[in-house]
């Protein structure tokens, strides 16, 4: 499944980021969902507003400099995870990626290792567009497909 979205605004951009965690299956654990596109586009805006979505409360920082940020939740664990400091695959072992696997993980600048592109539950490519975004969403499994068809549903 493949379709894009006009985001007129921060405000269509944060109910995007609601309806994807309306979306999301019960067990949260192995999604990959990745967050392309050029810095301050909004990828954490939408990461954010699922987040928020979902109940969570607190300071939601962009993971530039943390590079993970995890989020416990009674129903699963999320890593908001940025890759834009990676040079290479190899280094994803000292960020523990292994690890992550038991949540959902929202990546950001998978492009630094391809690989995660072809890897990805769902991708959403996030560009500028005169006075707003626009968003390219596409999901890769039979998961993806699943959460893309209930954000159709409800946005």
């Amino acid at each position: 499944m493949d379709f894009t979205i006009d985001l007129k605004n921060e405000k269509a951009t944060k109910q995007l980021g609601q309806c994807l965690s309306e979306a999301l299956p019960q067990s949260l654990s192995g999604i990959k969902i990745t967050l392309s596109g050029e810095m301050g586009a909004g990828k954490s805006t939408l990461v954010r507003a699922a987040l928020r979505s979902m109940g969570y409360k607190d300071i939601v920082p962009s993971p530039t400099y943390t590079l993970v940020e995890p989020y416990k939740f009674d129903f699963g664990k999320i890593y908001h995870i940025d890759l834009y400091r990676i040079n290479d695959h190899d280094e994803l072992n000292f960020l523990g990626w292994d690890d992550l696997s038991d949540g959902l993980m929202f990546i950001e600048w998978p492009q630094r290792v391809p690989i995660l592109l072809e890897q990805a539950d769902i991708t959403f490519t996030i560009n500028f567009k005169e006075m707003g975004r626009k968003v390219r969403i596409k999901s890769l499994t039979l998961m993806g497909d699943d959460i893309l068809s209930k954000i159709l549903r409800s946005y």
